[in-house]
């Protein structure tokens, strides 16, 4: 377990910013304490700065993981945010997607969200923004990219993709050895 680099924490950084603005220096400083990332082979996990320094104390071979896993970085270098993020990323996301009860299980399974999947849209949502996907009741499904904004969302046609997949919780299942 180690401190995340500067060039990996900006990578961290700019994807989360994605998908909840300029808000990201929230998640530092929180009313329950201060939070870091941390990264163990190749994996970055969010927790409180009391845990990590626990954490520190447990020897490598021996510390599976700590805290919450939200992504990892890949081979070519790039940072590939997980499901796992989603409860960090939804108190504090400003770009929301609701889907209709018919399209949630599109949706579970990996699929994109057409036009006749939607139900609601934030308003201001550009083309290619970070959203959150919720169901009619409020309840997170996962994230994706905004692939319409939300003007371009009220013309377009029944079949047209309004959101690209990225993470939803069906990965729990389908993903579960990946994960951690």
């Amino acid at each position: 377990m180690r401190v995340l680099a500067k060039d990996k924490e900006e990578k961290v950084l700019a994807k989360i910013e994605k998908y909840i603005g300029d808000d990201v220096q929230n998640l530092f400083k929180r009313p329950d304490g201060d939070y870091c990332f941390r990264e163990k082979k190749d994996r970055v996990y969010y927790a409180s700065e009391k845990i990590a320094n626990l954490a520190s104390t447990v020897a490598p071979d021996n510390l599976m993981s700590f805290g919450i896993c939200i992504g990892k970085f890949t081979k070519s270098g790039k940072f590939r945010m997980h499901i796992t993020a989603l409860p960090i990323l939804v108190p504090f996301a400003k770009h929301k997607i609701w889907v209709k009860s018919s399209a949630e299980q599109q949706f579970l399974y990996g699929h994109n969200i057409n036009k006749s999947g939607l139900g609601r849209i934030t308003d201001q949502v550009t083309k290619y923004q970070g959203v959150i996907v919720l169901s009619m009741s409020d309840l997170p499904l996962g994230f994706g990219v905004a692939a319409k904004s939300t003007p371009e969302c009220s013309n377009a046609d029944p079949m047209t993709v309004i959101c690209f997949h990225q993470a939803d919780v069906g990965e729990y299942i389908r993903n579960e050895d990946d994960l951690l």
